[in-house]
């Protein structure tokens, strides 16, 4: 794979060499490809906003955003968005990161699919919904050239992504329903189940314990 993409150096240290490993080995080509995107889209959006990203973190935190997802590393019992955050948290600590740093790239994960909060956040974590927004919804998708597109999308292509991210959403969450509440997770749960019921939130407060 080239080092640069669409004017973004990929860093050529270990820390990144070991998290494309890692992230190669648990995901197939669908998430890897996203997750690679996802670090390149974010990265395009937070220079154009003047934002300044250390590379290494913004890499981590797009690549193991989905981490959740696979088999390896999710869980059965709280948000894929969990799995991957405490996956690159432990990651970067390992690899010598401050806790400061390695928390703000959990924040990252956890809350990519929380839409506006991780913009008001850290670069490191608004890096990342900036790509998530990108590639999966589409959003503000003029502010990457054609170039800038095509050459990322020639890097990592994106063959029948809208069909095949939706399904790897569902295989990720479909064991574990009761974590999507709150979250657009749910509609997912919904588009591919019919049986499946969401939580309601008036009614968790309208029949809570609560007397009054």
């Amino acid at each position: 794979m080239p080092n640069t993409i669409a004017g973004i150096t990929i860093p050529d240290t270990a820390l990144v060499r070991e998290a494309t490993a890692l992230v190669r080995q648990a995901a197939d080509d669908t998430l890897f490809n996203h997750s690679r995107r996802v670090f390149l889209w974010g990265t395009l959006k937070a220079a154009a906003r003047g934002l300044e990203v250390d590379l290494e973190l913004a890499y981590v935190g797009g690549l193991f955003h989905d981490l959740g997802l696979t088999l390896t590393y999710r869980t059965k019992d709280r948000r894929f968005e969990l799995d991957g955050a405490e996956a690159a948290y432990t990651f970067l600590r390992d690899h010598g990161r401050t806790e400061e740093e390695a928390r703000n790239v959990w924040l990252a994960i956890a809350l990519h699919t929380t839409p506006e909060v991780p913009l008001h956040m850290a670069p490191e974590v608004a890096v990342v919904t900036l790509g998530v927004e990108t590639d999966v919804l589409g959003l503000e998708l003029e502010q990457i050239t054609p170039d800038q597109r095509a050459e990322v999308v020639a890097a990592h292509p994106r063959p029948d992504f809208k069909r095949r991210i939706l399904q790897a959403f569902y295989d990720g969450m479909a064991d574990r329903p009761q974590t999507t509440f709150g979250t657009m997770n749910d509609d997912v749960l919904a588009h591919f189940d019919p049986a499946f019921q969401r939580e309601d939130f008036v009614r968790i407060i309208q029949q809570n314990a609560w007397p009054e």
